[in-house]
């Protein structure tokens, strides 16, 4: 009698793709590095095909394995999808509602979300984090909170599903004192590199090797955009900053703006993420849609003119 593969197996070939290694998939899996190894024997077996090169360094995908890969993430998707669909039939209305949200965010447009969310929910405690550039996947990868608001992603996991919900404009500044911003612009990438450069750090590992517009070869890593802030202020440094956050000090002759040779503003996009795998309570939906619309469900959508 023929036999399927398991949902275990092909989450294990997921997995292995994905992390690069079987020891890296038996950590995310739980599982022992011998269990990994014997589950993606025996799925070749059952398939007749090799899934991964022998021999290699790392595991590669042969041309088999990548088909059978799609395969196996749509697989994965649908059944998530149903259990998910499945609990969120089960559940009332939730105790908590967990939220991650990037810094860059707009605070104002979070903070009206949240006071909506309070007054349609005052049962529902919502729990609030932020975090910068990865760290917010991470939390919604590891199901620490339901939903986040994630800065911009080249490669979703395909657990993920995200919506964009808008972009900030980031702009290079520093105080006037400071050499750059007294400098003739646009400065030249050589004379931006002599100088300290003040970075924003991720806390997850998920963009280890992404620079983000790093130039300069002295930057000080920080991992809160306020400390980032008054430090720019101070004139120990310069860098990228979402314009709404110093439009006043613009205004106010407190930091000057800088223009780099190659490069003017940046767009800094932002999309609404959550596990396609993991129910949502109504409350949960609710806070989606208002950060989507900006209106709760049901009222009218503001006028786009």
């Amino acid at each position: 009698m023929d036999r399927s593969p398991s949902l275990e197996q092909l989450r294990a070939l997921i997995a292995v793709a994905e992390t690069g290694s079987f020891s890296a998939a038996a950590r995310q899996l739980d599982r022992a590095q011998s269990v990994v190894s014997y589950t993606i024997a025996n799925l070749e077996a059952l398939l007749g095909v090799a899934l991964f090169e022998r021999g290699k360094r790392k595991p590669e995908l042969t041309a088999a394995g990548r088909a059978i890969l799609a395969d196996a993430r749509r697989l994965d998707l649908l059944m998530g999808q149903l259990n998910a669909k499945a609990a969120g039939l089960q559940r009332g209305l939730e105790g908590e509602v967990s939220v991650a949200v990037d810094v860059m965010f707009p605070s104002q447009r979070l903070v009206e979300a949240l006071q909506a969310f309070a007054l349609a929910f005052p049962t529902v405690a919502l729990n609030l984090t932020m975090e910068a550039l990865g760290g917010v996947l991470k939390l919604v990868l590891d199901g620490d909170c339901a939903i986040g608001i994630s800065g911009p992603n080249q490669n979703w996991p395909h657990v993920i599903e995200a919506q964009s919900i808008g972009i900030v404009e980031l702009v290079l500044v520093a105080a006037p004192c400071h050499p750059l911003a007294q400098a003739q612009q646009p400065v030249r990438i050589s004379d931006a590199r002599e100088h300290t450069q003040l970075v924003l750090t991720d806390r997850s590992r998920l963009t280890v090797g992404q620079t983000f517009g790093v130039y300069s070869n002295r930057a000080w890593k920080l991992g809160d955009l306020g400390a980032k802030h008054r430090l720019l202020l101070a004139g120990l440094g310069w860098g990228s900053m979402p314009h709404h956050l110093v439009e006043v000090d613009l205004a106010a002759g407190r930091l000057a703006r800088i223009v780099l040779a190659d490069r003017g503003s940046v767009n800094y996009n932002f999309s609404l993420i959550h596990r396609t795998d993991a129910a949502t309570g109504p409350a949960c939906q609710w806070l989606c849609h208002f950060l989507t619309n900006g209106t709760p469900p049901g009222a009218p959508l503001p006028d786009a003119r």
